[in-house]
């Protein structure tokens, strides 16, 4: 399954991202739960002390952080490169 939290829902429901770039990402969730295989896309781990382990999705010049629990995808924030490592947190 693909959650999206709270504030990606809000940013959704605001406009802030092109529905193009919503698709895009949602579309590329769709085949990680699908195939449980990130390398299928550019997927790296996030670096830090965090208690999960984050995961960054790229799709043009915006981001997605999620992590994974129980096979199911929890998206936490999407936005611009320049904003989105220092916003999410």
């Amino acid at each position: 399954m693909i959650y999206y939290e709270k504030l990606v829902q809000k940013t959704f429901q605001k406009g802030d991202i092109p529905k193009q770039i919503i698709t895009s990402f949602h579309n590329a969730f769709l085949s990680l739960d699908l195939t449980k295989d990130l390398t299928l896309f550019d997927i790296k781990k996030m670096k830090g002390n965090f208690k999960r382990n984050y995961y960054r999705l790229i799709k043009g010049k915006y981001r997605a952080i999620f992590y994974m629990d129980n096979d199911d995808f929890y998206i936490v924030y999407i936005g611009k490169r320049d904003e989105v490592y220092d916003s999410w947190q």
